[in-house]
């Protein structure tokens, strides 16, 4: 139970405070693009069973691996991509962490 509340806290108001943080000036719109990269979650229904409680996402699903996370790293450098960028990249650690769990 604990887990499952860290793990949908971190998805959805840790981004909140990030863009709070880093993106004060316009932060509810940094927030809702960074909810929206949740949206990366469709490679899950590649996988049978879609959802399985003990799986790891990372290097699991398409959009999780390791060479898609370098993707994103290069996305950083990019000004127009960077919230997108870091709302993808906090949603893998929290996938990250959540596997360490």
């Amino acid at each position: 139970m604990l887990q499952t509340v860290i793990h949908y806290s971190l998805h959805f108001l840790a981004p909140g405070l990030i863009a709070y943080i880093f993106f004060r000036k316009e932060w509810k719109k940094a927030w809702l693009i960074m909810l929206a990269t949740m949206l990366i979650d469709v490679d899950h229904l590649l996988a049978t069973p879609i959802f399985e409680n003990h799986r790891c996402s990372i290097n699991f699903h398409p959009l999780h691996t390791y060479w898609a996370m370098a993707v994103y790293v290069v996305l950083l450098f990019f000004k127009k991509t960077r919230i997108i960028t870091v709302g993808l990249l906090f949603h893998m650690l929290t996938d990250f962490i959540d596997c360490q769990w």
